[in-house]
Parts: structure tokens; sequence; C-alpha cells
């Protein structure tokens, strides 16, 4: 979580960080699961999720693995279904996925629910 979106979130919700580090570093397994972390802002209480979706942080070329996006984004749905649902636009900065068909997988991986792309301002992140 030390860039990008990822670090963002981090530095807004460390429970999300405290929940990644309590899984396997680096462990490839991980890829296509999620962990969640529970947030308390004012009365407000909301969950955030991380979706491991990319193995691999460096090099060239399109990094977010497809298949993992549409795993995670089906465990939310099993998890959060009947919840709100906000994302930014996972996979598509860093990890260089194409957004039109990570769209098309969150879309129909969420089939059902209330769920919307969140954008941040450029300089929110």
């Amino acid at each position: 979580m030390g860039a990008g979106m990822a670090k963002a979130i981090r530095a807004h919700f460390p429970e999300a960080y405290e929940a990644d580090l309590a899984t396997p570093c680096g462990a490839r397994n991980k890829l296509g699961t999620i962990s969640v972390a529970r947030c308390h802002r004012g009365d407000a209480e909301l969950w955030v999720v991380n979706a491991y979706t990319q193995f691999h942080y460096r090099g060239s070329g399109v990094r977010v693995d497809y298949p993992a996006v549409a795993s995670a984004m089906e465990q939310v749905k099993r998890q959060f279904s009947g919840k709100r649902i906000g994302y930014p636009r996972i996979g598509a900065g860093l990890a260089r996925g194409d957004w039109t068909k990570l769209a098309a997988l969150i879309d129909a991986a969420l089939d059902g629910e209330d769920h919307t792309l969140v954008e941040l301002p450029a300089a929110a992140s």
C-alpha cells in the first residue's frame, strides 16, 4: 500500500493497512481475494476492502490480473450484498489495466447491487 490509490487509502484509513498487514506478505494465493477493515469516522461506520488484484508491481505492461478483479468483486458482493458499494478505478492506474474491461467485470460481479465508481480529484490522491 505504498503507491497510487492504495497509498491514499492507507493514509485515510490506517485500519485497512492493518488488515492488509494481517495477511501473508507477497503470497500469490492472495490474488483474487479480499481483506476488510471496519472503520468509524464520527458517527459513520464503513468497511474498507483491500482487493488483491495484481501480483507484480514492477515492470512494463499490464499488471492487473483481470480474473482476480472479478473474483475479488464477487467476494465483495457475497460479503456486502444489500449495502452501498463504492470503488475507485481499481486496476486502471498503476496496474495499467483497461478501465472499460475492468468496469464490465465489476458490473457483472456486482450485478443487482447498489454500486458506484468513486473518483477523487487528482490532488486528493
